[in-house]
């Protein structure tokens, strides 16, 4: 294993060694000066989100939270594999022990998710730097390709999901929730069956399970025996929701506080903060742009330093396995090589890769070896196409903030 490991960290280090293939600007001389960070496009946006955007709105939340910590992500799944004969319950206790982001620990909740993440992780890599760096985007994005599902009759309420549209101010949102708050069930699906071909470049070659029908669900996920049946999911049962008309994630602390997901350092307790990312938990992925890489630097220092009850702070530090070596993947976002290739308009489990064999090697350990595809041209500036009624401007439909 340690050989493995070892050998793939060479392979990324080079790979981001090697000079881009598109010219790099020279660091501006003045921070001031510096020009602005370069963004996704909509339609970029639009195809990042397409894998998750039909998620139950929680899940989904807490999906592009632990996409911002993607090497944690790749623990999670190498933690899974290694003890994927556990019962449901005694995986989510042993996850506590784990020095992960609260949003990665309850992930373990759900293996197939945790390995859809690890199985192409660039694209979880840069879906959490564009929710990062553009986090009203990636909910408006997410908001666009649920209209689009429902205008093409891919999107309504079953057995297995409600879905139903709120609006406030003129806004409109789509909301996703469980059927029954106590069995979750996971959306599995082909972009191109519910949207069509992208507008722009390619969807995220994902391995996409072929459902006759394009569309489906995983097996029913029971919550309600894993958590003891407490907070159930929709609204604010579970630790994360959106707030789809004010851009941002609510963190549910008592979720947090009483399954162990993080110590209670005593003072002011809050039922719900507007979650904010943790850099302590980002182990080394470089930030997308200067002005992220200006924000939290030397932050994760700082961490549980207040004194107060924080629980999107980490814990301290705790030791990693020793001669297990994981090397973040090269950054991308925002660079000509953004979108990404399917070689060979190949769909595999292993990122579109035709060599199974070296794919799967990688693939296990979560960051693919294979170098970029081509600079893909630049794309042409579009507006972005909301849903009736107006923009929604952030995550749970019923707006608000946390109290």
């Amino acid at each position: 294993m340690k050989t493995i490991l070892t050998g793939l960290f060479g392979v990324l280090l080079a790979t981001a060694q090697q000079p881009p293939p598109y010219p790099e600007a020279p660091p501006p001389a003045d921070a001031q000066n510096q020009p602005p960070a370069q963004l996704l496009t909509p339609d970029q946006l639009d195809n990042l989100v397409a894998p998750i955007a039909l998620y139950p709105d929680s899940l989904l939340s807490q999906v592009l939270v632990a996409a911002t910590y993607p090497i944690e992500v790749v623990e999670a799944q190498q933690w899974l594999q290694q003890n994927r004969n556990l019962p449901s319950q005694q995986l989510v206790d042993a996850a506590r022990d784990q020095n992960w982001d609260p949003s990665v620990q309850a992930l373990v909740t759900f293996p197939d998710v945790v390995a859809r993440l690890n199985q192409d992780i660039r694209w979880t890599t840069d879906l959490g730097n564009a929710f990062l760096a553009q986090q009203s985007d990636v909910m408006n994005a997410v908001q666009r390709m649920r209209q689009r599902a429902q205008e093409n009759g891919k999107l309504q309420s079953n057995a297995q999901e409600t879905v139903n549209t709120e609006t406030q101010d003129g806004q409109t949102a789509i909301d996703i929730q469980p059927a029954d708050p106590q069995t979750i069930y996971v959306p599995v699906y082909d972009p191109a069956y519910i949207w069509g071909p992208p507008v722009y470049g390619i969807y995220p070659p994902l391995y996409y399970p072929p459902f006759s029908a394009g569309f489906g669900f995983g097996t029913g996920i029971y919550i309600g025996g894993v958590f003891g049946g407490c907070c159930g999911w929709g609204a604010f049962g579970w630790g994360w929701a959106p707030h789809w008309f004010d851009h941002h994630i609510v963190v549910n602390n008592y979720f947090l506080h009483r399954y162990g997901f993080r110590d209670f350092h005593g003072g002011e307790f809050r039922d719900h903060d507007v979650w904010a990312h943790d850099p302590g938990h980002r182990l080394g992925v470089p930030y997308p742009n200067r002005a992220l890489q200006g924000q939290f630097r030397g932050a994760a220092g700082g961490r549980d330093s207040g004194g107060g009850r924080n629980f999107n702070a980490a814990r301290s530090p705790g030791a990693r396995p020793e001669g297990r070596v994981v090397a973040p993947p090269p950054p991308r976002f925002g660079s000509p090589e953004f979108e990404h290739q399917n070689p060979g308009g190949n769909r595999s489990a292993f990122g579109g890769v035709e060599n199974g064999g070296r794919a799967r090697i990688q693939s296990d350990h979560g960051f693919s070896a294979m170098r970029p595809s081509p600079a893909m041209r630049a794309p042409q500036t579009r507006a972005p196409s909301m849903p009736r009624g107006g923009s929604p401007r952030g995550g749970s439909p019923r707006g608000g903030r946390g109290h």
